[in-house]
């Protein structure tokens, strides 16, 4: 019994060194650290879940599974021809470009003194119709496209891009 105490005292003695307790302490720590990530990582997924719920009330998400949704090229895909698509999108993105540059030179920037967002007061805008050829199709299709292309390419045109 005697030495059962004996070696009893000395494994708790063990156990008590400063080394063990940093062991011990670090442990702790590293614990720690993996419930705060594990707590972190679980918030970043409720909020993923949650923007999800908003993504599948999205027209142009749920549009995009079903091959109507937006492309590579970060405009949407509403149909008509590859020919129509890019001319409409590169007339329009050149047109806004050269008018947002045109503003800039004038030193009028975005939303401000009466430049930007009044986009009808350049007619290439309200006509829209810049290289369009009648084999295209859809006129109004044409249009939209470019008339959201000249919006980006007036923004880049007025910030110097």
């Amino acid at each position: 019994m005697a030495l059962t105490m004996l070696v009893g005292f000395g494994i708790t003695a063990q156990a008590q060194t400063p080394w063990d307790y940093y062991r011990i302490r670090r442990q702790q720590e590293e614990l720690r650290r993996q419930e705060e990530l594990r707590r972190q990582q679980e918030q970043q997924y409720q909020i993923y879940q949650q923007n999800d719920r908003y993504q599948q009330n999205d027209r142009w998400q749920n549009d995009r599974w079903r091959g109507r949704g937006r492309s590579s090229d970060g405009y949407p895909n509403w149909g008509g021809g590859y020919e129509l698509r890019q001319t409409a999108l590169n007339a329009g993105y050149n047109e806004g470009a050269r008018a947002g540059r045109s503003d800039r030179n004038r030193r009028g920037t975005y939303g401000y003194s009466g430049y930007g967002t009044d986009f009808n007061r350049f007619s290439s805008y309200r006509n829209a119709t810049k290289d369009f050829n009648g084999r295209f199709g859809d006129r109004e299709l044409y249009r939209r496209y470019f008339q959201m292309a000249f919006q980006n390419g007036y923004a880049d045109g007025l910030r110097g891009y």
